[in-house]
């Protein structure tokens, strides 16, 4: 397995997914049901976590907009799937997120269900994105995230959050420790990255990650 520090993109793929996002994105629309889906017609890739994980700062670090995702002043309340489009080429998925959320138990499984049922039903997601913490690592909660991915099939990533809260050295022990924990899952993505949305650390990589999921 890949160490965590480490990068196979070289400063040319860097700079080509940089140049990539610098082209019009897009908000799309907003799904409440799997009948509401736009056609699976590109490549996806989709960014999951628990609330207040900061899945709409890191959309919005990875196309360069500083108002494209918009989080709610409640953590827990987006209830819908948000299609984001990028050079007309790919889209850019944020499903709900999990934990905290200040529902019933009934509305929450509805909308979690959503999440899942996209997972199952999209043969166009190339990677799923799972947006963790980088100051609490992984939880039960993402556990739960994990066996869903896994059951799909479907590829995911783990992404750390937050790192600029935390010292380098503690950064790449919370990176190895995940790594190590996600060894053995069938459909885990063998790298961790770690990222900043708001000094953007790990987002060049972070987009040359999404770029090269999407061209297989």
């Amino acid at each position: 397995m890949s160490e965590p520090s480490s990068s196979p993109f070289d400063a040319e793929a860097l700079e080509a997914a940089r140049v990539f996002f610098a082209h019009p994105v897009t908000f799309m629309m907003g799904a409440v049901a799997m009948e509401g889906l736009p056609p699976a017609d590109l490549p996806e890739v989709a960014f999951a976590g628990r609330s207040n994980v900061g899945k709409s700062s890191l959309i919005n670090a990875v196309t360069g907009r500083n108002h494209l995702a918009r989080a709610s002043t409640a953590p827990g309340r987006t209830r819908e799937i948000n299609f984001f489009v990028a050079d007309e080429t790919l889209r850019l998925v944020d499903l709900p997120g999990y934990g905290f959320a200040k529902v019933s138990r009934g509305e929450k499984n509805k909308f979690q269900n959503l999440g899942r049922a996209y997972l199952r039903g999209r043969p166009n997601l190339k990677r799923a994105y799972l947006l963790i913490d980088s100051r609490h690592g992984l939880k039960d909660v993402d556990l739960e995230a994990m066996e869903a991915f896994d059951l799909a099939a479907v590829s995911y990533q783990i992404v750390l959050t937050k790192a600029d809260k935390l010292k380098p050295r503690d950064v790449a022990q919370t990176a190895a420790e995940t790594l190590r924990k996600i060894a053995k899952r069938p459909a885990a993505f063998p790298r961790v990255l770690a990222t900043s949305a708001e000094k953007g650390d790990g987002i060049p990589e972070l987009r040359a990650e999404i770029v090269a999921a999407c061209a297989t």
